[in-house]
């Protein structure tokens, strides 16, 4: 460790406006942050606010495009995670880097002196002092794959120790864990901040942030929006405390750039349940601002909660208490939802806790351990991709070229993918060009995709026409329940609203529509309703009117409603 240790209540670690930007976005815009020792500092955020940039930062992963980072209150730029690791900063990412096949003393020894033979049993030793000083009981020769996954983060944690690290950056470490294991890595941050370590927790949920923070701070679309020191968060009661920093994340209603509710999406469709960002490059309220001037898009009916005698339409789709295999808060778990037509069911939350496995099982392509999908009142469980297409099913990837496309294959054959060997595009085993042609001829024409031609493949095309070729695929036909996973993620700011013209579009006609989104202003401005997902489950259900920006940002952070 080269750096030398700073005053007592002085920073180990500044940041003083740090701001990076990439092609389109500014992800960390003049940031300014305080690391002080014995402290366990929350940095809280929902998706697309920078809390991942500003860590990779810290971390010597990448560099500030402008401002100073200060270690010991000294402009010191992190070149390298060699150099973080030299200056006393360690990092925990999410998902855990040990080697699964080695033991953990062999993973200790990683990255030491190559020319040298490692002492083991000097490593085992000092991890055993360590581990035992934490309160920890790991065994160092113990095959690391065959730990939990509690207990590999502590072998990290105390693998960052015996480094010299006086930072420890635990990067969303409770994402996976159990809540046993969530309660065991909080009473660690205390002994850590205890013993004079700096702990920088990076969470989106408000409970952890209350039980084992003593800062926090919380970041906004890059910037941070506002900071709670220690003095201000004894303080206040979780009441309190909640709904400022629900404020701070998500803002309120009077500082959205939505138009007034009489403008919003809805027709009276029943909230009840059976159950229980990326941000484009244009700003959210540039996007609002263009979506009312534009002339030509479809105005949106009058919300209300529906008339007396009025009918409300039936489901055509309904899940009940599905289940669907993954790892830890990746799997779905007892979900259960339903939507009806020209109704647009919004999901909500924190990426990776269960959106992708959810959208997968009901389109046919991964399958279910439990529960049930019915269409039209009718079980669909068993059907394949292809049987669910046909009966009108249709599924929107979020993975535009990996999965929803063939890179080397024509547009107009990207455009029939789900369809190959079907009449009247295929006769006994053999391509109709004409009819492939003409196909993709109207449809290129009707989604303004703009390509050389149709038998351009289709990966040479600009992420944004991809997406109109897979919105062209799925909207075609006889679309009747259309599932969309982050249709507008990496767009720019006019294919941004071209999609959602088409998602409401589509819903005006009566198709149903289940909108997976992190970006919470994307829900708001096109659902009806908005259901949260947390570790694979529904946390709840809201209606879109005035307090849904309120009643969502209090369920993705695990805040009680």
């Amino acid at each position: 460790m080269t750096a030398s240790s700073p005053e007592p209540g002085a920073p180990i670690l500044a940041l003083r406006g740090i701001t990076k930007r990439f092609p389109g976005v500014v992800a960390n815009d003049q940031v300014d942050l305080a690391i002080r020792p014995g402290e366990v500092h929350v940095l809280l955020g929902e998706n697309g606010a920078g809390k991942s940039t500003l860590i990779a930062m810290l971390s010597g992963l990448l560099q500030p495009d402008d401002g100073s980072i200060l270690v010991d209150g000294d402009e010191q730029p992190i070149a390298s995670p060699r150099h973080a690791l030299g200056l006393g900063i360690g990092t925990v990412f999410q998902h855990v880097m040990l080697a699964p096949t080695l033991t953990v003393v062999e993973n200790l020894a990683l990255g030491l002196s190559w020319w040298r033979r490692p002492d083991r049993a000097r490593l085992a030793a000092e991890f055993g002092r360590t581990a035992e000083g934490l309160g920890l009981s790991i065994d160092p020769h113990a095959v690391t794959g065959a730990l939990s996954l509690g207990e590999q983060q502590q072998a990290e944690i105390v693998r960052a120790l015996l480094r010299g690290s006086r930072v420890l950056i635990l990067d969303e470490a409770t994402a996976m864990l159990t809540p046993k294991g969530v309660e065991e890595l909080g009473a660690l941050m205390r002994r850590l901040a205890g013993r004079g370590i700096a702990v920088v927790f990076i969470t989106h949920k408000l409970k952890e942030a209350f039980d084992f923070g003593d800062r926090i701070s919380i970041l906004r679309l890059g910037r941070k929006v506002g900071e709670i020191p220690p003095e201000r968060l004894r303080a206040l009661d979780e009441r309190a405390a909640t709904a400022e920093i629900v404020h701070l994340m998500f803002g309120s209603s009077s500082e959205s750039p939505l138009p007034s509710r009489e403008g919003a999406r809805g027709r009276g469709f029943s909230p009840s349940e059976s159950s229980g960002s990326f941000q484009t490059p244009g700003s959210t309220s540039t996007i609002r601002a263009q979506m009312r001037a534009d002339p030509s898009p479809y105005p949106p009916p009058a919300r209300g909660g529906g008339t007396i005698g009025e009918e409300v339409p039936a489901p055509i789709l309904v899940v009940r208490d599905l289940s669907v295999p993954g790892q830890g808060a990746a799997a779905v778990a007892d979900v259960a939802l339903q939507v009806a037509p020209g109704e647009i069911l919004g999901i909500a939350g924190i990426d990776g806790n269960g959106q992708a496995q959810l959208a997968e099982a009901l389109a046919g392509q991964r399958p279910a351990t439990g529960g049930s999908v019915l269409l039209d009142g009718r079980p669909i469980d068993r059907l394949d991709v292809g049987a669910r297409r046909r009966l009108g099913l249709r599924y929107v990837t979020d993975d535009r070229l990996g999965e929803g496309t063939v890179g080397s294959f024509p547009v107009s054959l990207n455009l029939l993918l789900k369809q190959i060997g079907e009449a009247p595009f295929w006769s006994r085993g053999l391509e109709r060009t004409d009819e492939i042609d003409r196909h993709a001829r109207a449809l290129v024409a009707a989604f303004d995709v703009r390509t050389p031609g149709i038998r351009t493949p289709v990966g040479r095309l600009s992420g944004g026409n991809i997406q109109k070729v897979l919105l062209a695929r799925e909207l075609s036909g006889t679309a009747r329940v259309v599932i969309y996973s982050k249709p507008t993620y990496g767009l720019d700011l006019q294919t941004t609203l071209a999609a959602r013209r088409r998602i409401r579009d589509a819903a005006e006609a009566g198709v149903a529509t289940i909108l997976i989104s992190t970006d919470l202003e994307e829900l708001l401005d096109l659902a009806d309703r908005i259901a949260v997902m947390s570790h694979g489950r529904i946390a709840g259900t809201v209606a879109n009117d005035d307090e849904a920006r309120r009643r969502v940002g209090e369920l993705m952070i695990g805040a009680r409603p």
